[in-house]
């Protein structure tokens, strides 16, 4: 039965079975050296042309099979673990102390010369050579132990919400189309021609609606899309941790994000250095001060351990467009105004204060997150205060208000992005180093090549022309 490289250290004079990739191959003299990789790490193997003169016949071909393997191909070998000579271990590898004496190869599969060079941690090769050999470029240790780290943070998320008592809640994709900030992905509906579901930007107006539903403790690790102009650090979906708490004011929230980040650095980074308790730092002395609403306030920004996390507090509600010169909020259009600010939406919005907070991180935005608006005539004042009629709120957000008729408990929660958080822990420079398949900074998939035309025959299922716009 095979095991993992990492086991081979406890198999000194014992026959295994490992099996991998090759990594790298070297050739000393008539010693074949392979260094095998797996998903636990590196095992050298030996191949030599004789044992003797009793060498049984098999060996030889064995020998002769080896010779012609090259890098990235893959094999099953069987042989004897055996401490490395004096000199000739290898302290960089957790099984640099031993080596397997290999008497059998099976090569399962051959590769092709790979388009780059995969030992190496590839900052130096094309963002587009990359994504499209994407699955070439997740074999690199570094990418393998990002994935790996991701998925440990998202465990330890997991399960210290569950010990809280929250509910990990699945909302849907498939939702419907409103005014939220960012455009919608669209989806044309089949059944029912001319109609479009759209992909969530967040589930927002589903975990509200999962307060009023009694759930008092919700949260998920949420997909969420949004068809934004192109950035470089901007990915047309993202994930991130979605939670929302009845009977709460920002400082539950708060306490509870700060208390599980504090938990899990503590856990997963004990070499992050960080302060706590985080700082708390009114939005106008952050402008004041660092000229940024997401300041990074590290003693050392040179330290790649230093971790500063802050909370922003005390935003306005509302803000002009610096273009258009309307009113829009500066978080979203569901965020509770704090109470002695309230009064000024009919003479005033600009004054307003809201219950926003955000979390910032070596300058950085992680997470947006309010106490929500519960009372239907505040909400349709500021649904009207940007500009909605009545009649369009109710079409759109009808639902929610109609909700909100039936004994809406005070709610409140945030929703960090996990890619960012992710990145910055892992000292990366971008969101796409721990994202198992990203897009380019314009958005595109390309190792599916997508997006991508599709069949006149499935347009004509969804009743779709497509309008072909003249190229200047």
């Amino acid at each position: 039965m095979r095991i993992l490289n990492q086991d081979i250290v406890n198999k000194i004079g014992e026959e295994v079975e490992l099996a991998g990739w090759v990594a790298t191959r070297r050739d000393h003299g008539k010693i074949i050296f392979i260094d095998l990789r797996d998903r636990s790490g590196i095992a050298q193997l030996v191949f030599t042309p004789s044992t003797g003169s009793g060498q049984a016949p098999e060996n030889a071909e064995i020998y002769k099979k080896a010779e012609t393997l090259r890098s990235e191909w893959v094999i099953k070998v069987k042989g004897e673990i055996k401490q490395r000579p004096k000199g000739m271990e290898n302290s960089d590898l957790e099984t640099g102390q031993v080596e397997m004496a290999v008497n059998s190869l099976e090569i399962l599969a051959e590769s092709k010369t790979p388009p780059f060079e995969i030992g190496t941690d590839g900052y130096d090769v094309s963002e587009e050579v990359r994504m499209k050999y994407r699955y070439l470029d997740l074999r690199r240790e570094r990418l393998n132990k990002n994935l790996k780290i991701r998925a440990k943070i998202i465990k330890f998320i997991r399960d210290s919400l569950m010990e809280r008592g929250f509910t990990e809640v699945e909302t849907p994709i498939l939702t419907k189309s409103t005014p939220e900030g960012a455009r919608d992905y669209i989806v044309p509906s089949r059944l029912e021609p001319g109609k479009f579901y759209a992909l969530p930007q967040s589930p927002q107006q589903y975990k509200q609606l999962l307060m009023v539903a009694g759930l008092e403790r919700y949260f998920q690790i949420a997909r969420c899309f949004r068809d934004e102009d192109t950035r470089g650090d901007r990915q047309p979906e993202h994930t991130q941790l979605d939670i929302e708490m009845s009977f709460v004011k920002p400082e539950d929230v708060m306490s509870l994000v700060e208390d599980l980040i504090t938990e899990m650095m503590k856990n997963l980074y004990p070499e992050k250095k960080f302060k706590s308790p985080w700082p708390k730092i009114n939005y106008h002395e952050a402008m004041e001060k660092y000229n940024s609403d997401k300041p990074d306030i590290r003693d050392d920004k040179n330290d790649p351990n230093e971790i500063a996390f802050a909370w922003i507090v005390n935003f306005p509600s509302f803000e002009l467009d610096k273009q258009t010169k309307e009113i829009q909020p500066v978080h979203h259009m569901f965020v509770q105004p704090k109470d002695e600010s309230i009064s000024f939406i009919d003479t005033e919005p600009l004054k307003m204060i809201s219950t926003q907070y955000d979390w910032v991180c070596n300058g950085y935005e992680l997470a947006s997150g309010s106490i929500r608006i519960t009372n239907p005539e505040l909400q349709m004042k500021v649904f009207k205060l940007l500009g909605m009629s009545e009649e369009k709120a109710k079409k759109d957000f009808g639902h929610l208000l109609e909700a909100f008729t039936y004994g809406v408990p005070p709610h409140g929660g945030i929703a960090p992005g996990l890619d960012r958080l992710i990145a910055i822990l892992q000292n990366e420079p971008n969101i796409r180093e721990v994202i198992a398949f990203p897009k380019t900074g314009d958005g595109r998939d390309l190792m599916m090549n997508a997006p991508s035309e599709v069949d006149k025959k499935q347009l004509d299922e969804l009743s779709l022309e497509i309008k072909v716009k003249n190229k200047k």
